[in-house]
């Protein structure tokens, strides 16, 4: 049977992991998720009680959920390494507050273990999602994903949402070739794939804004900026075979 393996990225987060991890593990184990599945804490060098707070989990859940340490800061470096690493033939990441609503997560596995697309990406853009956000937010995405329509000529409508899926040739393939650590590697691989000739798939979501977040986003803004200045003067897909 297909396996999935769901990786929660992590920093710091003591207090929203006995929430959130309970919460998933009841959503796949209740509903007819037909995909043997397995929740992977990825920590990124957390200095507070993380470690301690997801060993608990994974012995409240033996076999079903995995804590994973890392000694690096950086979401797209924890992906990139328990992407890397796993086996599964769907890999697949939301964030740990869950503010895109989990009732997407059987669309998004499906489009890559039975539709033939190599990425399904949350959309907040797209008709059907329901967000809820504040204004400034909701210009900043629009903006920033226009811009990359406009670059690069892209068919995907949004690059920055938390809740991706890929295949295992995508992470075979695409993830080696990504050199962001942090949070531009959602645009990063997105623009990789789309022109590596992966079918990717856009699925709308009911989104609501955490507003705990630890996204910086005048730092964000800059490293999205430069990270769209360097592909675009690399374009790091013309030499694949």
């Amino acid at each position: 049977m297909t396996r999935v393996d769901v990786v929660i990225p992590v920093y710091n987060e003591e207090r929203a992991l006995p929430q959130s991890i309970p919460e998933l593990r009841a959503f796949l184990a209740g509903t007819d998720f037909p995909y043997d599945w397995r929740i992977r804490i990825a920590d990124n060098a957390s200095i507070d009680d993380t470690p301690a707070v997801s060993r608990e989990l994974e012995k409240q859940f033996p076999g079903e959920v995995e804590y994973v340490r890392i000694e690096r800061k950086g979401r797209g470096f924890a992906l990139k390494q328990v992407w890397g690493e796993g086996d599964a033939e769907v890999r697949a990441y939301m964030d740990v507050d869950l503010s895109t609503g989990i009732e997407a997560f059987p669309a998004l596995a499906r489009a890559v273990a039975e539709d033939g697309y190599g990425v399904a990406t949350g959309s907040r853009l797209m008709k059907g999602s329901q967000v809820t956000r504040s204004l400034k937010r909701r210009i900043l995405t629009s903006g920033y994903n226009t811009m990359i329509k406009g670059l690069f000529f892209t068919r995907f409508s949004d690059a920055q949402c938390g809740f991706k899926a890929i295949s295992r040739q995508v992470a075979e393939r695409v993830l080696p070739r990504i050199k962001n650590n942090n949070w531009f590697f959602d645009t990063e691989l997105l623009i990789l794939a789309e022109k590596m000739g992966y079918r990717i798939k856009d699925v709308p979501v009911r989104w609501v804004e955490d507003t705990d977040t630890r996204v910086k986003i005048g730092g964000t803004i800059m490293e999205d900026v430069h990270g769209l200045i360097r592909m675009r003067r690399e374009r790091p897909w013309r030499d694949v075979a």
